[in-house]
């Protein structure tokens, strides 16, 4: 661990984007937890369920030091009103159009979202003297990276869907800002995040969807896909560490052996990732066991846009932070399904 770390500061006023989503309600609820003050902020956009969104909201609406605003990173004035109303410390900018496949769909909303919406925030952050911007990438950036497991200190400047390019100039877009203005930025290339409360778009939710109401899952890529599957408290541990811990120039960065994972400027990249691929097939068993019920499954080919495998180096984490995820994903899928009957009930049973 670096020997300037420091521990969560709990007097600084955190604005968590995308507040209602998954990892932003988890994020804010643990910040709450601890005591903190927190401004959240989401447009609710019915991508999924709006219900699932308003009820993670409604959580942390409970917690008398949480104010809610509904509002669009787009709007610039709306976002600048919260930044001149309240003395911002910290922006952890959650909020994008996620979705690998949708991008292929719909690639407009990409760009207002994930382009437009972060230029607000990196704006905000450098008029408004906001001291560390965390900001959410993806491991979507490693495109046709082969090299395993994935480094920060690679080269991703082969993406293969739209999404992923977004986030991977969010991260350029990022160091352009702490390379000017001196914004301290960290950019967090999260590995496939599950857990309880999760996104309806995502793997582990239809999978669980669609076995508890006797519907086929499509398995892609015939089931011989591997994820490195991150457990939602694992991911938000890492958060809350890099919070009060901005990145300092490094004074040794070489401009001819330019490092992608550091740079002269305040800026970093990190993994959080569990360091362990898991094979779909390997998944799903779990989850049948969970849930106590085999699936009937549609073995698909490669999706466009999707990867083979993914699986995280989570050195410079561990390094500087002192934190490597470890949840196993038969402890996490079995709170995740716990999770789910307990939220729909006799909806879906």
């Amino acid at each position: 661990m670096r020997s300037d770390y420091k521990e969560l500061d709990k007097n600084k006023v955190y604005f968590i984007t995308g507040a209602a989503g998954f990892i932003g309600f988890h994020l804010s609820k643990r910040l709450l937890d601890e005591g903190c003050t927190v401004i959240g902020l989401d447009n609710l956009n019915d991508y999924y369920d709006v219900n699932l969104k308003k009820a993670r909201l409604e959580i942390i609406k409970e917690y008398d030091k949480f104010k809610f605003i509904y509002a669009d990173l787009q709007d610039k004035e709306a976002l600048e009103k919260v930044f001149k109303e309240n003395k911002i410390d910290i922006v952890v900018n959650l909020a994008a159009q996620a979705g690998v496949r949708y991008s292929l769909i719909n690639p407009d909303v990409y760009i207002q979202s994930n382009i437009v919406g972060f230029m607000n925030i990196l704006e905000m952050c450098r008029h408004y003297k906001v001291e560390h911007l965390v900001y959410a990438s993806s491991s979507s950036v490693y495109g046709m990276n082969v090299t395993m497991p994935f480094s920060i200190h690679h080269n991703v400047d082969h993406p293969i869907s739209l999404y992923a390019a977004t986030k991977k100039s969010n991260e350029l877009m990022a160091h352009t800002y702490s390379h000017l203005f001196g914004l301290p930025t960290t950019g967090l290339r999260f590995f496939t995040v599950y857990g309880p409360w999760g996104r309806p778009d995502m793997a582990l939710f239809l999978f669980t969807d669609a076995i508890m109401n006797d519907k086929p899952i499509k398995v892609f890529n015939h089931g011989k896909m591997k994820r490195d599957f991150t457990y939602i408290n694992d991911i938000v541990e890492g958060v809350i560490r890099l919070l009060n811990n901005p990145p300092k120039a490094n004074k040794d960065w070489n401009k001819e052996k330019a490092d992608p994972g550091t740079s002269s400027a305040p800026y970093k990249v990190y993994n959080i990732g569990n360091n362990k691929p898991v094979e779909l097939m390997e998944f799903i068993e779990v989850l049948e066991e969970k849930i106590g019920k085999k699936a009937k499954k549609e073995f698909l080919p490669m999706q466009d846009g999707d990867v083979p495998m993914t699986y995280a180096d989570v050195d410079d984490l561990m390094r500087d932070v002192g934190f490597k995820p470890d949840t196993s994903i038969r402890e996490g899928i079995g709170k995740f399904v716990e999770w789910y009957k307990k939220y729909f009930g006799e909806k879906c049973i």
